[in-house]
């Protein structure tokens, strides 16, 4: 009997070599910066916006940028069409966050392994928060989409962002000999301008009369964490985890307790529970994005302006000096 396993293996086989005989195909003659793989220098492959924004600002206008999800979908759903698949195949580079997109992670270990540059062999993620805390905030552990034991919000830490991009531009030049000293260049100007946001937050979240941030989904951990603020989730990590009556009631209970103004939502989640919380409390509700895509909900066009953005709904919220 042929296992699930071994379907789905022929099945991306299957679709690989539907696409580079021709069969099916369509599409995709540019990377999503406007550079065509036939005329750039190397390929990236992302799964994700932030490992986008990285590549498209080291690699230039000598590098082709596909990025797998699409802008506004929800980056843990995210299933490959066979054009997807061959693309990982044919990359020179597949920058991705293991434990992150279950599809990514399996069409690079049957097409792409050579290829992968896993943000997960590069820094150090820290465990996944189910939502639980000392609190007893009551959250069941989630059951749907698997990061396995670590939370894959990397990209909230400036500093490891930084050391992510460094990574990357080492690869690259591997791949790409002639473009090295450039690539790393462009490493050392994204680096600087990580750091310049790290201070922004150092002294923006140094003096808050609160310190509680109350948000849809444990997705800020590592930016909680850094600047010393307490995240407070409806849920855990998983965005999809619905929570239940008695979650919502311990959190609205804490908001009451703390007298917390607001309630965090997200760009790609609906805002009913929030709404919810909001209406029981008196509290506002704000957006706080956790940068897993861009969306006309951002608070800003990209990784920089959107971390920026973050930072003054924090500030707000938090009533910083």
């Amino acid at each position: 009997m042929r296992t699930r396993t071994s379907v789905r293996a022929a099945s991306l086989g299957a679709a690989i070599a539907m696409i580079i005989t021709g069969c099916g195909s369509e599409g995709g003659d540019t990377g999503d910066n406007g550079v065509s793989p036939a005329d750039a220098d190397l390929t990236v492959v992302t799964g994700v916006y932030p490992l986008e924004w990285l590549a498209q600002e080291i690699g230039g206008d000598t590098t082709a940028v596909v990025q797998l999800t699409e802008p506004g979908a929800e980056p843990h759903d995210l299933e490959l069409t066979g054009r997807q698949i061959a693309e990982v195949s044919e990359a020179d580079i597949v920058f991705h966050v293991g434990g992150l997109q279950p599809a990514v992670d399996e069409a690079v270990d049957q097409e792409g392994e050579d290829a992968s540059l896993d943000v997960a062999d590069i820094v150090s993620l820290r465990p996944a928060d189910d939502g639980e805390d000392e609190d007893d905030h009551a959250h069941e552990e989630d059951d749907g989409h698997d990061h396995g034991e670590h939370d894959p919000h990397f990209w909230l830490d400036v500093d490891l962002m930084a050391e992510t991009a460094e990574a990357l531009a080492e690869r690259m030049g591997e791949v790409n000999p002639e473009g090295a000293d450039t690539y790393r260049q462009e490493a050392e100007r994204v680096t600087g301008e990580l750091a310049a946001i790290g201070e922004e937050y150092e002294q923006g979240l140094s003096s808050c009369e609160h310190r509680e941030v109350v948000v849809g989904h444990t997705a800020f951990s590592y930016l909680t964490d850094q600047y010393d603020l307490e995240q407070i989730g409806v849920s855990g990590v998983d965005p999809e985890n619905e929570p239940s009556p008695a979650q919502i009631a311990a959190i609205t209970d804490v908001v009451k307790e703390r007298d917390i103004s607001t309630i965090f939502t997200e760009p790609l989640m609906p805002a009913a529970t929030a709404d919810t919380i909001a209406a029981e409390t008196g509290a506002q509700v704000e957006v706080l994005d956790p940068l897993e895509g861009v969306t006309d909900r951002s608070p800003g066009d990209d990784y920089p302006s959107i971390m920026r953005g973050n930072l003054e709904a924090l500030t707000t919220a938090l009533a910083c000096e």
